[in-house]
């Protein structure tokens, strides 16, 4: 099997969350599902990316170019707090897993996990916390390339992250990216010490005059790196 990160994510009651999983190439045609229970050997699938759908609740998108299946729950409650599983479907051999614990109490959050630049402009997200480490903006694809607290260039694009203190919601960590490019499309990552959250940039050609993206939904959520198990 292939080891990847899962997440450790949080959000309100009646809120949702977007969990990523990522794969290798040969699987990119492969049926993905959700499964739910402490032990994948034992646990029940609750949604695939293959007819019928199961769920209102819960619903999954397979991006076979960037080889990143999500899954996007929504109208959470306390009763969905639990151990879930991404997982490939391989026939005639063990599948491919991953995991990730949903709970409701958010501690890292941003106010959207999608925002839209235009190319040759920027997007500003702003990351809110209470624990405490490294802040860092990471680009997740085949590899992990993080950006610490400071401006640097990378991908052609410009990287800049500030922390500041809101009045009302505390720490945030303001990641700004500019000189956008088709190519800077994908999943990210905000992150501060061992907590994470997936951030989604899609840059599109620029119509019109405007240039800069700020995230303003008010969806709270929270995510902790860990390593995969089997």
């Amino acid at each position: 099997y292939v080891c990847y990160s899962a997440y450790r994510a949080s959000v309100k009651t009646g809120g949702s969350t977007t969990i990523t999983c990522q794969y290798i190439q040969e699987y990119k045609t492969h049926v993905k599902y959700l499964c739910k229970r402490g032990s994948f050997k034992s646990c029940s699938s609750v949604e695939r990316t293959d007819p019928p759908k199961s769920t209102d609740k819960i619903s999954i998108s397979d991006d076979i170019n960037q080889r990143t299946f999500t899954v996007t729950m929504t109208d959470l409650e306390p009763e969905d707090s639990g151990y879930y599983w991404c997982a490939v479907e391989i026939n005639g051999a063990n599948d491919w897993t991953g995991w990730f614990y949903l709970s409701v109490t958010p501690e890292l959050y941003v106010d959207q996990q999608e925002v839209t630049g235009v190319e040759g402009g920027r997007v500003i997200v702003n990351c809110y916390y209470r624990n405490t480490g490294n802040r860092k903006w990471c680009k997740i694809r085949d590899s992990v390339q993080c950006v610490l607290e400071n401006s640097e260039t990378t991908e052609g694009k410009s990287v800049t992250l500030q922390q500041t203190t809101d009045a009302t919601r505390g720490n945030v960590l303001t990641v700004t990216m500019s000189g956008l490019k088709m190519g800077n499309t994908g999943w990210y990552r905000c992150g501060v010490g061992d907590l994470m959250m997936p951030v989604h940039i899609t840059v599109r050609q620029q119509t019109t005059t405007q240039s800069t993206t700020t995230m303003t939904s008010e969806n709270m959520k929270k995510c902790n790196i860990f390593c995969c198990s089997h």
